[in-house]
């Protein structure tokens, strides 16, 4: 399929030739929940934790006598029906990462590409860069492409000036082209390709 290339002040500069492999195929939805779910869980932290009874500070003594006091029988101040006590089945520090095989990942980004182009979300530039990094410059092509919630992927290295102009600015996000993933893709609303990054995607 072919698709105008515009350059950041909004006018067309020429076409690209996508490949349907990669921007043509048929979105699987479930495919690109489950990898969504598999990068959020690898970057949770999994620091949560809660005390048991061995490890909440405080008396060893029996509270009191076993029997004659008309009352449950005790044997700690720590134990988890107390205020102030050990938690029961309590979250523990742990890894929240699962496996996912490198076939499916591949499957899920390709959906999630095709996905963005069938529903026109799809810009293909030039290039990515400015002589000079100023936000108020970029706000103005941004504003010219009308762009409010957008992802910009680049070829392997990044334009310096470019991404600290867009770093400021709320709903851009920039990576290389080796950094694109279903969640960020999912999570703009508008997804911008450089020409570079077109040809690293495709390879």
């Amino acid at each position: 399929m072919k698709v105008d290339i515009v350059n950041l002040d909004a006018k067309n500069v020429g076409s690209i030739e996508l490949s349907n492999a990669v921007f043509g195929a048929e979105v699987r939805n479930d495919i690109m929940q489950r990898c969504v779910e598999w990068q959020r869980a690898k970057r949770r932290a999994g620091t949560h934790a809660t005390k048991t009874i061995t490890e909440v500070s405080g008396t060893t003594a029996k509270p009191y006598n076993q029997k004659g006091t008309g009352r449950a029988r005790q044997g700690s101040l720590r134990s988890v029906q107390f205020r102030g006590g050990g938690i029961s089945h309590g979250p523990v520090v742990r890894s929240h990462e699962f496996g996912m095989q490198k076939k499916v990942r591949r499957l899920a980004l390709r959906s999630a590409l095709s996905a963005k182009q069938a529903a026109g979300q799809l810009i293909v530039i030039d290039e990515a860069k400015l002589t000079e990094a100023k936000t108020k410059a970029l706000v103005g092509h941004f504003a010219k492409l009308g762009l409010t919630s957008a992802l910009i992927v680049d070829g392997p290295q990044v334009d310096q000036s470019f991404a600290h102009a867009a770093r400021n600015i709320p709903g851009i996000d920039v990576l290389p082209s080796v950094g694109a993933n279903v969640y960020d893709i999912l999570r703009r609303q508008v997804l911008v390709l450089t020409k570079e990054a077109v040809n690293a995607l495709e390879a």
